[in-house]
């Protein structure tokens, strides 16, 4: 029996954000010289004429682990994409209280601790934390966010992780940068129109038909061109598989205004509560990226741009004159499988489920980690491709269902939208489940059989932050099974205040932060950090791409804006 043939070459079709990041890992973890093979030729494939959606504005924290191994440094990377820090979501009225009151929440990037082995929400949901949330009753986020602090003192080093934080950035801009990083280190950038696509015959892609350089034979052909899939849907005819009877909204409106104040810069993703959906609010460094996703059965284009419009004018004040907002239809679901003979289809043409957990960075980081973790040969074997796809899946819908319980679980009742979202939406069968099962107990983590970004901490961070259990959601008596010793609850409780505090104290100002990453101010020096505590601080709750969940035991001035860029107004 004859084996395949070592891939010689990988050929992506699409930039921006998807085809760029995609060619930087390909680059970084890639075959190099090696045993007589030469290192793996990446081509990147990009058309002069058609303008990327820009996905990606907000990042999750696996975003620290991608820039390390693509190999950039930190300081570029907020010099160039007028990057920012963001320490977590806020949703901002998605539910009422048992008052009618909009309630706020942030689902931070923080893992809450164990108390002898007793998850703290527990503790929470059974005794309160004295007037504050979940999340403050565990981790400083929400004082962070208040006094506008970074993540880490002034002075530390690139990439410092002392508490878990992700990233805003210019999508256009990282787009950008990593085409400068990645041709600087041999990828060869082709930008030409693709007019045909020629099959094989067995049905694989066998060349491409470029516009001025003619035929361009590839062996590994990786489909980044968006939503229209124009290899994976268009050229193999993959079927797409519509998530719309699960998620209502299908469209989106994105503009960019100037900060109210370039001196306070929010380190934190915001996701307000509309009439037909939700607007996002993206802090840059020079300006905010916002935008409106809503359902065409709830609202008119006019009509949510007039509702989307009033709601920033009475949030950030006054908007430009010209801030017209570009709408941007949705096609939410994926195929029905991710890789299809010899195409891998990532970014926008494998998929996209809305923007609420910013989440498209990630998926095309994990659909990249992935590929190079069952790379084929010339055979394209079936177990590899099979295994790949298994893996898309369960990612799909590991995001998929998350998404979903911020709309099961909502309680507002202002308008048809917020009735439907909670009534006559199709709930996915695994979460169905659970949300009965969560009735009567927390979420643990063998109620969740695939997690690589939304682990049982997130979702209890959720429950949580809405007030379900406040609110009529308990059948039981939830941790009854549990022996919750209040008394140890205020010493720690006490102990988590004093660490918190000390936290925010020693916390960098934000903006003061990015100028010192960004060339702009002085270094200073950071300064010395406590001793350990007997209780560790909140680590991450997101997992870095590849690696399982953390588990976290206890025992200013004045600056020139950068001109608003109309063209790349991005999804979140």
């Amino acid at each position: 029996m004859t084996m395949g043939k070592p891939l010689k070459s990988v050929t992506i079709v699409g930039g921006g954000t998807a085809g760029w990041l995609t060619a930087a890992l390909l680059q970084a973890f890639g075959r190099k010289e090696q045993q007589g093979l030469k290192p793996l030729e990446i081509t990147l494939i990009e058309s002069p004429d058609i303008p990327t959606v820009g996905v990606g504005e907000a990042t999750v924290p696996g975003m620290v682990r991608t820039l390390q191994n693509a190999g950039i440094s930190e300081r570029a990377f907020f010099r160039r994409c007028n990057a920012s820090f963001k320490l977590g979501v806020s949703f901002d009225g998605w539910n009422v209280d048992k008052a009618g009151k909009p309630v706020s929440y942030i689902n931070p990037f923080s893992k809450a601790p164990n108390i002898n082995g007793v998850e703290l929400a527990y503790y929470f949901n059974r005794f309160g934390a004295g007037g504050r949330d979940y999340l403050s009753s565990y981790a400083a986020t929400v004082d962070m966010v208040k006094a506008r602090k970074g993540p880490r003192a002034a002075g530390a080093k690139e990439y410092d992780k002392s508490m878990g934080f992700a990233y805003h950035l210019d999508a256009g801009k990282f787009a950008a940068l990593l085409t400068e990083h990645c041709t600087a280190k041999g990828v060869k950038h082709i930008r030409e129109n693709v007019l045909e696509v020629e099959k094989d015959d067995r049905g694989n892609i066998a060349a491409l038909q470029l516009q001025e350089s003619g035929r361009h034979q590839v062996e590994l052909v990786i489909d980044c061109t968006g939503f229209r899939g124009m290899i994976i849907n268009q050229a193999l005819g993959e079927p797409f598989v519509s998530y719309s009877k699960y998620l209502a909204n299908d469209r989106a409106m994105a503009v960019q205004v100037p900060h109210p104040d370039p001196a306070k810069i929010e380190p934190v993703t915001r996701s307000v509560a509309l009439g037909a959906g939700w607007s996002w609010r993206v802090p840059l460094y020079n300006r905010i990226g916002t935008g409106y996703v809503f359902s065409s059965a709830h609202r008119t284009d006019e009509e949510a741009r007039e509702e989307f419009l009033a709601s920033l004018r009475a949030t950030i004040g006054k908007i430009p004159d010209d801030a017209e907002p570009r709408v941007i239809p949705m096609r939410v679901g994926r195929n029905r499988n991710a890789w299809v003979k010899n195409c891998v289809a990532i970014g926008l043409s494998g998929g996209f489920i809305e923007p609420l957990e910013s989440t498209a960075i990630y998926m095309i980081d994990m659909g990249v980690r992935w590929l190079l973790s069952y790379f084929p040969d010339s055979d394209f074997p079936d177990p590899l491709r099979d295994r790949y796809n298994r893996l898309v899946d369960n990612l799909y819908n590991e995001v998929r269902d998350f998404i979903c319980l911020h709309y099961r679980l909502g309680n507002r009742t202002d308008t048809q939208y917020w009735i439907d979202a909670r009534t006559e939406l199709e709930v996915p069968d695994t979460l169905g489940e659970n949300l009965e099962l969560w009735r009567y107990n927390l979420v643990s983590h063998y109620d969740l059989p695939f997690t690589t970004l939304f682990d049982a901490g997130t979702y209890n961070a959720v429950l949580m932050g809405k007030r379900v259990y406040e609110t009529g959601y308990a059948r039981g008596d939830i941790g009854s099974g549990f022996l919750l010793d209040e008394r140890l609850w205020g010493e720690i409780q006490a102990h988590l205040r004093k660490l918190n505090t000390e936290r925010v104290k020693r916390a960098a100002d934000h903006v003061a932060l990015l100028n010192e990453l960004r060339g702009e101010a002085a270094p200073q020096t950071a300064a010395p950090r406590a001793a350990a505590p007997a209780f560790q601080a909140a680590q991450a709750t997101v997992p870095l791409p590849g690696f399982g969940p953390a588990q976290v035991p206890l025992g200013q001035g004045k600056r020139k804006l950068d001109p608003v860029d109309k063209e790349n107004a991005s999804l979140l």
